[in-house]
């Protein structure tokens, strides 16, 4: 009897916390985002980029806070735009016949997050990732779509923790 009170009572304390892995401090009185169209300014235009990241960023919002987006009157926005996106080798296979080692996808994104809550938490930074990657006998075109994605993953959590875990 005595060791069921105790598993009772150890299954009510672990019941009562709740822990998070993200660090999202989102204060209680923020119920809403706004996330407006992030929109490709680079130099080289990749034509699905601009949506894809607005969409891989509304998605982390979704399964990382409690929070709903919206359109209007949101208690916080985000906007900005793709800067830069660019693939450079940088590492060189060849001395007689330069051919790239390895290969850089570079993608920059300008944020403007605005905090209608509480303005002193409002910021306007770049962001900048890249991924690292080898052609291995496959075209850059059939590798893109999987290092895009490995780059917006990268780029909504160094945000999203911007606004909402002060890193």
């Amino acid at each position: 009897m005595k060791k069921l009170a105790i598993l009772i009572c150890v299954v009510m304390l672990f019941n009562g916390c709740k822990i998070g892995l993200n660090g999202a401090s989102i204060p209680a009185e923020m119920k809403t985002v706004s996330v407006q169209l992030f929109e490709n300014n680079a130099p080289l235009v990749i034509p699905y980029l601009s949506s894809q990241f607005t969409e891989d960023f509304k998605t982390r919002i979704r399964n990382q806070s409690r929070l709903s987006i919206t359109q209007n009157d949101a208690d916080a926005v985000f906007t900005g735009n793709i800067s830069n996106y660019e693939i450079v080798p940088v590492a060189i296979q060849d001395n007689k016949n330069p051919t790239p080692g390895a290969n850089r996808l570079n993608i920059r994104v300008n944020v403007k997050y605005t905090n209608n809550l509480n303005p002193k938490l409002s910021f306007e930074e770049s962001f900048e990732r890249f991924e690292q990657f080898k052609l291995d006998g496959q075209s850059i075109q059939a590798l893109e779509p999987q290092l895009i994605k490995k780059v917006t993953a990268q780029l909504t959590e160094d945000i999203f923790n911007r606004a909402f875990a002060n890193w």
